[in-house]
């Protein structure tokens, strides 16, 4: 029996193994894969929370009661057709619709070739006249120191009487003649006058000043102040209204005239604009009655005019209960801003709305003045347009992330 070696005992080992490269990426995407998770865990943007908006709008102060309704039209107290005074050709028209005219403003012009030539014939005239009056005026000084010449021949018995009569008629009749010059003169004068404002006349001005609302002529048409040859003459130059004292007229049943008031408050509204509400008030009640129709008129007027109010738009106006002095503190309502109640949270004794501002909410104190059903009455804290958050999903801090429903 072979007895072992230590050689024998020695352990035989293989070739060593190279480290699997699966293993090796292993270790490179750990450290990625664990920064897409801290990412995704601390980094990541949170989604806006959809909330339901309302939108605050204004509460203007006003009396509490609506006593008549009625309805009526924007008219113009100031409205003319501007003409003029005698029938001519129209040689320029200077105005277009919509044009803004000053009191006096030319708008249009005559042909004035006839009564021009009547001017300067007139002109003439009176020049020929104030030189026939110095003509008299030297024969009449001559005619008086011949006179008065002939007065001392006869005192001295150097002339005869005759002489002397002859001269003292001559000086009288120049007298007579020079005051019938000068009376020429006059009514020359008078004459240059006339065509003078006839030159004028043809020459068309505003009356007052106010807004072109229509154009009735055209250059070469023929124009009169009254209606002639068959339809084929204007009346007209064209139209203007003085926009500022546009008014509301309303036919208002007589059975019900005795709700209204001069000096009462009234609210109209537009039919082109239903949600604007314009304060008005009355003017006055025309003290007469419609027979045909039992109503009486009743005349509105603006309290500021807007440049969206136009002539003959139609309007709805509500006038107001007439409060007195010692109850209208109690029927008034004071103005300031509307939003639904539901927007209104209580924190810590205070109460703040959520107010959404480029997709972002913003906490702020409001102060209450008064509930109004599901509204509440804001005096400050809110400006009316802005858009407030009455429902959301989630209690939200100021800063928070959001998306208003549709």
């Amino acid at each position: 029996m072979v007895k072992p070696t230590l050689d024998q005992l020695r352990i035989e080992r293989g070739p060593e193994k190279e480290p699997s490269p699966w293993l090796r990426y292993l270790f490179i995407l750990l450290p990625i894969i664990a920064a897409i998770l801290v990412y995704f865990l601390w980094f990541k943007p949170i989604a806006p929370i959809e909330v339901r908006t309302s939108q605050a709008y204004e509460l203007k102060d006003r009396t509490t009661g609506t006593v008549l309704n009625a309805s009526g039209y924007v008219t113009a107290r100031r409205q003319a057709t501007v003409s003029s005074k005698f029938t001519g050709k129209v040689t320029d028209v200077l105005i277009e619709e919509g044009m803004v005219v000053e009191a006096g403003q030319v708008l249009a012009r005559l042909d004035d070739s006839n009564i021009a030539a009547s001017h300067a014939l007139t002109r003439a005239q009176l020049f020929s006249a104030q030189k026939g009056l110095k003509e008299t005026e030297t024969l009449l000084d001559e005619a008086q120191r011949n006179l008065e010449r002939s007065i001392s021949l006869v005192a001295k018995n150097l002339a005869s009487e005759s002489e002397l009569d002859r001269s003292r008629a001559l000086a009288g009749s120049l007298a007579a003649q020079l005051e019938r010059k000068r009376a020429d003169v006059i009514v020359a004068e008078r004459q240059v006058d006339i065509y003078r404002l006839q030159m004028e006349d043809t020459i068309i001005r505003a009356p007052f000043a106010g807004v072109i609302v229509a154009k009735n002529a055209q250059p070469g048409e023929m124009i009169s102040p009254v209606s002639a040859g068959g339809g084929f003459t204007r009346t007209g130059i064209g139209t203007i209204v003085d926009m500022a004292s546009l008014e509301i007229e309303i036919d208002v049943n007589e059975t019900y005239i005795n709700r209204v008031s001069p000096g009462q408050s009234v609210t109209a509204t537009l039919d082109a604009y239903p949600d604007w509400d314009i304060p008005c008030h009355v003017i006055a009640i025309i003290p007469t009655a419609d027979r045909q129709r039992a109503t009486v008129e009743v005349r509105v007027g603006f309290d500021e005019l807007d440049a969206r109010i136009l002539p003959d738009m139609g309007v709805k106006v509500a006038f107001q209960e007439v409060a007195n002095a010692d109850t209208e503190r109690e029927s008034a309502t004071k103005g300031g801003t509307l939003l639904p109640a539901a927007a209104v949270q209580r924190r810590e004794g205070r109460d703040y709305v959520l107010v959404v501002n480029g997709g972002v909410v913003e906490r702020r104190a409001v102060a209450v003045a008064e509930s109004r059903g599901t509204d509440v009455l804001l005096s400050s804290g809110v400006v009316p347009g802005e858009s407030v958050v009455i429902q959301s999903p989630i209690e939200l801090e100021d800063g928070a992330r959001v998306k208003e429903q549709n």
